[in-house]
């Protein structure tokens, strides 16, 4: 079951700790587990943890990193906030 977070939620899963979750393209995922297998290291991870890392992950992924990895590690959907 698929869960829904606000950017908040987010933001207090920013260390191994607490869960690393990181948001791209809306979706939510824990990397705490993947750290220490991420082929580029686990210091990016853990500097966009919390955080939306979409730009980065694009600029360095293709689409088959996420359907290879993403089932296992996505956690939920973020949910949309109004905008002011």
């Amino acid at each position: 079951m698929s869960q829904t977070f606000n950017t908040k939620d987010v933001a207090e899963h920013n260390t191994v700790d607490n869960g690393l979750y990181i948001i791209i393209d809306n979706s939510v995922y824990s990397v705490a587990k993947f750290v220490d297998e991420h082929p580029g290291g686990a210091k990016i991870l853990k500097r966009v943890g919390g955080k939306d890392a979409s730009k980065q992950f694009w600029k360095y992924h293709n689409e088959s990193v996420l359907k290879k990895y993403g089932p296992k590690l996505k956690v939920g959907e973020l949910k949309e906030e109004a905008k002011l």
